[in-house]
């Protein structure tokens, strides 16, 4: 089983004067109307869930929904109100501030909506930045932030300043600045919602090449699920503070919790999302000649097995068969989860 990196238990971030003592009353039953009334504002409730190594979790929700505020309090930028949070095992509330800035400087990296350049610094001093901070020296940091230029594709623009750069190339200035301390966890706040959509695809596109190479311990945030569903390993959505669930991008699609999740899958294209492996049957009999890979995604080999008369067969990476599908499960999977499907 893969070690868990970040662990929360019952975690609620209230703000108001008055939060610890409402939160102790209430036996952890948190009414954000009834805290509302009484001055409080209800940022996070009673989340509880687990981060494995090399997982990538996006928490999504709309704006208001609690998503930074939970990000803050496991990055401990915020204090929690109540609750447990445990990074590799060490109870990150229980840290003092020398503990937790070591924790920071060596663990943890952290990339914001806005790029927070030094915009008297070339795009290589901005990387090299933080590990003159630790103390590295400054030949040694220059030769590690050219690593990383070289890492996120900005070859040529090493000495550049933030003025002469792109919205995309200065966000990448940011993710390399962040990942030349080596972070073991990595914690990214809607990094790609300031750009415009083609270079956002881009980054993301990057992102994940980046994580393929890397495999990092991701949070990452976002108001955008068609972003969450191709970054993700799982999906936390977020509605008032609490997490109405937590799954992968397919079961969420194909099975959302509540009525708040089915609204927002609702409109997706489910054949750009789902793998074949996620609507195949168990038969094996009666197959035509056709093999698809299980790992597919549905749009790609749609076409194919539409054109088929009998069931495809399915495959997993050592060309073995697991299952087929049919055609007529391809025509229910696209067609069948939009609006009027309940």
């Amino acid at each position: 089983m893969a070690e868990t990196v970040i662990k929360c238990e019952n975690v609620y971030k209230i703000f108001g004067s008055n939060a610890k003592k409402m939160l102790q009353e209430s036996n952890g039953n948190v009414d954000a109307k009834t805290f509302q009334k009484n001055g409080c504002i209800v940022g996070v409730n009673n989340a509880s869930f687990e981060v494995s190594k090399g997982e990538m979790l996006v928490v999504m929700g709309l704006s208001g929904s609690g998503k930074s505020t939970l990000l803050r309090c496991i990055s401990r930028l915020t204090d929690a109100t109540g609750g447990k949070i445990f990074i590799e095992g060490q109870d990150l509330l229980q840290l003092n501030n020398k503990e937790l800035i070591e924790l920071r400087r060596n663990k943890m990296g952290m990339v914001f909506q806005s790029f927070a350049l030094l915009p008297h610094k070339t795009v290589v001093e901005n990387i090299a930045f933080p590990l003159q901070i630790k103390g590295i020296k400054t030949e040694d940091s220059i030769s590690k932030a050219m690593d990383m230029v070289k890492l996120v594709g900005l070859d040529g623009r090493e000495n550049y300043f933030p003025r002469e750069l792109s919205g995309g190339q200065q966000q990448r200035v940011g993710i390399a600045r962040s990942l030349a301390v080596e972070p073991d966890i990595w914690f990214l706040d809607e990094p790609f919602s300031a750009l415009d959509p083609l270079i956002r695809k881009e980054m993301q596109d990057e992102f994940l090449r980046l994580q393929e190479k890397l495999q990092k311990t991701i949070m990452f945030i976002t108001h955008d699920f068609d972003e969450a569903l191709k970054l993700a390993d799982r999906i936390a959505i977020m509605k008032d503070g609490i997490i109405e669930q937590l799954d992968t991008p397919a079961n969420i699609v194909l099975n959302p919790a509540t009525e708040y999740v089915r609204k927002f899958t609702e409109e997706v294209p489910r054949e750009k999302v789902l793998l074949i492996e996620d609507v195949m049957d168990a038969s094996k009999n009666d197959l035509g000649d056709l093999k698809v890979s299980k790992d597919e995604i549905i749009e790609n080999v749609a076409e194919k097995i539409l054109t088929q008369e009998k069931a495809v067969a399915v495959i997993d990476n050592k060309n073995e068969i697991v299952g087929s599908i049919n055609p007529t499960k391809i025509i229910n999977t696209v067609f069948g989860g939009r609006k009027n499907n309940n």
